[in-house]
């Protein structure tokens, strides 16, 4: 009766580990801190009607901002616990970390870094950015985007779950490997989480792709062929392309692992005539495209920054298209590079070491395209530019070892080392995150309205550039004196201790890094009368967003713009717009049903991973019934009528015209640096308990 009512689930399962212990106290203190606050406030309506269920995909984007942010400090604790460990574990010392330990922490660092914080800001940047520079009031189906964003949530608690029950993640590394993710080598349920949280995601990812490619297809602005689409815009394209083409193929292997654990199958185990090699074949089918996912739609951001901030149209336009459309194709052909060790042969070794050889031409074609446009451009070194330009640092020496490890005699010698580890982090943080955070900087003014501070802003990105060079640099050394990866001991005699020693500093400057980039948007909404966007159109920008106030209106335009060429607002502004009538607006209905599938779909994955059948039948005919109701609501959408448009338009503009008036009367030129932060926290900090305000709070 246990087994049916509970399937493995036991009382072993409650935190017993320092570590579970610690995050299940941690995890539970944020949950209460903020049920407290929010009933404090009396927020909770608000929050259910405006965020929760909100389908404006500018809230589904800060959302993926909120989630990305908290799992980029979930995933880099991990990190410096990593490092702290190598820097520990020499010699006679083991470090502070049990062996297994270490692989969890090692396997959920990169599960979390990947799935959970790259992709949530740059799923948060598409959502906010794409329909505003194609000129649409909402993405094709508002509901699939709610729904993708709350399957993103749930496998971002399902990654999180062991901390409560469980007591484990996966020790496979991050991608799982075979045989050692099967029953045999891992009984417990950590890869089961894995499996789970994945997959939950991973759909929501492929729904959400194929929603934004038929968003861009189909409700582009009259005029905007796909020739004049912004450069982000196309990079997002390309993107979503390839998800919705290797996401399917992840859903397909993490089943046929479930398979294997759930069902006894053999598609990955020698014993039963599988095959191990089937599965990184498969994983790395999807992991390797994966990269590049998250890297179009940062090449896309740098192409807009480049442009605006050197006051020039892009260089050759097509050129750069191009050049995308070639990452994306050739990323797809070199997913076999990841193994040259596996025995295959010489030809597909050659055909696979070729194939990523290539794809450098199209992304050199990038850069000597952004080099192009800088050409006597009249460059604006603001934070933007500044991530641009390090990201050109960073991942130049990434590229470069790229491509001495798509040589497979070289990768026999480097495979598996510290040397991979640095390249692959050499081109993700340089590439992905430091895109991120130039578009993050770039559009925060479209978002709410405040540009960022710089002078702390500027010490966030030396905090980075030095951080990294002092983690990742030691690192292709290590790889090259033959250290491995997932090393969590080694003799004092191999001479490495420095190095880690070294890897570890450059994590904690990362992580001032970090705590900079927090303090930096606190300053600037605590300094927001200096810092103030009251045009729009802060950076004197080209392309659609930046035609409207800022943060823009629910519906994004009033009027529809009418695109003539690829910089569609830079020729607006030389040119008097015509003024058009007011029309009548149809806007998606908010809805709570995304969150109800999301639901059922964590307690079906929960269920899975604790073999309670019961739960799981129940949650799928839960997701079914919740999506036929769905399907017979034919009241999905309101009419915002011209009348209620011209008033909400002509309330925005006098509102603005206020605030411009409150920014011109305010002339401090003062920008706050992380010291005056500090002195203004603590006065505030001692006013607000003096005065007893937090009792009315």
């Amino acid at each position: 009766m246990k087994e049916m009512l509970l399937g493995k689930l036991d009382w072993h399962a409650l935190p017993h580990e320092w570590f579970t212990i610690g995050g299940s106290i941690a995890f539970i203190a944020m949950g209460l801190m903020i049920v407290v606050i929010l009933t404090w406030t009396k927020r909770w309506k608000w929050l259910w009607n405006e965020w929760l269920t909100s389908v404006d995909p500018k809230r589904i984007g800060i959302m993926y901002f909120i989630v990305g942010g908290f799992m980029l400090l979930r995933g880099g604790l991990d990190a410096i616990m990593i490092w702290l460990q190598q820097a520990l574990s020499s010699g006679n010392s083991h470090g502070y970390l049990s062996a297994d330990h270490f692989q969890q922490i090692f396997t959920a660092h990169g599960n979390i870094m990947v799935f959970f914080v790259a992709m949530a800001f740059i799923f948060g940047l598409i959502n906010y950015i794409v329909p505003l520079q194609i000129g649409a009031r909402d993405l094709a189906s508002p509901f699939l985007n709610t729904l993708g964003f709350w399957l993103f949530v749930a496998g971002v608690i399902m990654v999180n779950m062991f901390f409560l029950l469980g007591g484990e993640y996966a020790a496979t590394g991050w991608l799982a490997v075979a045989p050692l993710s099967g029953k045999e080598f891992s009984p417990g349920v950590g890869v089961d989480y894995w499996i789970w949280s994945l997959q939950v995601s991973g759909i929501g990812t492929t729904l959400g792709a194929i929603n934004f490619i038929m968003t861009i297809l189909k409700m582009r602005a009259p005029g905007m062929s796909l020739k004049k689409m912004p450069l982000f815009t196309w990079g997002s394209l390309c993107s979503m392309v390839m998800a919705a083409t290797v996401f399917p193929l992840l859903t397909a292997t993490l089943f046929l692992v479930f398979f294997d654990r759930f069902l006894g199958t053999h598609f990955f185990t020698t014993i039963g005539g599988g095959s191990p090699m089937l599965y990184t074949n498969l994983i790395w089918m999807w992991g390797h495209p994966e990269v590049y996912i998250l890297m179009l739609p940062a090449f896309g951001i740098f192409s807009e920054v480049v442009s605006t901030f050197s006051r020039k149209p892009i260089a050759s336009y097509m050129s750069a298209v191009l050049g995308m459309i070639g990452v994306s194709t050739l990323a797809l052909l070199v997913w076999l590079h990841h193994f040259f060790t596996m025995g295959a042969g010489v030809n597909v070794n050659a055909f696979f070491g070729l194939m990523t050889m290539l794809i450098a031409i199209p992304t050199s074609v990038l850069v000597f395209n952004w080099t192009a446009t800088m050409y006597k451009g009249r460059i604006k070194f603001e934070t933007p530019m500044l991530w641009f330009l390090g990201f050109i640092a960073v991942f130049a020496i990434g590229g470069i070892t790229g491509v001495m490890l798509a040589v497979p005699p070289a990768d026999f010698q480097l495979h598996n080392s510290l040397f991979l580890v640095a390249h692959f982090h050499s081109t993700v943080i340089g590439g992905v995150l430091f895109g991120i955070f130039c578009g993050i900087s770039y559009w925060f003014p479209k978002i709410t309205g405040i540009k960022l501070n710089e002078r702390i802003g500027k010490s966030a990105f030396w905090c980075w550039i030095i951080g990294f060079c002092l983690s990742f640099i030691p690192m292709y050394i290590l790889g090259l004196m033959g250290a491995s990866r997932r090393l969590d001991h080694y003799d004092s005699s191999t001479g490495w201790q420095p190095f880690y020693v070294i890897m570890l500093l450059g994590g904690l400057v990362i992580a001032a890094g970090v705590t900079l980039q927090i303090a930096q948007i606190i300053a600037s909404f605590i300094q927001k009368k200096r810092l103030q966007d009251t045009t729009g159109d802060p950076w004197d920008g080209r392309t659609l967003e930046w035609s409207t106030l800022s943060p823009p209106p629910f519906y994004n335009f009033s009027i529809i713009p009418k695109v003539k060429t690829a910089d569609a607002f830079w020729e607006m502004k030389k040119h008097d717009i015509e003024k058009q009538k007011f029309e009548d607006i149809h806007m998606p209905k908010n809805t709570a049903t995304g969150i109800y599938i999301s639901i059922f779909a964590f307690f079906a994955g929960f269920a899975f991973v604790w073999e309670i059948i019961w739960l799981a039948v129940l949650s799928i005919f839960g997701i079914i019934i919740v999506s036929i109701v769905r399907t017979f609501n034919e009241h999905t959408e309101y009419t915002l009528t011209a009348v209620e448009v011209q008033e909400i338009e002509e309330a925005r503009h006098k509102k603005q015209i206020k605030i411009s008036e409150k920014v011109s009367e305010f002339r401090d030129d003062y920008e706050m640096g992380v010291w005056d932060l500090i002195v203004y926290l603590y006065r505030f900090f001692l006013s607000f308990i003096r005065t007893k305000r937090w009792r009315t709070w």
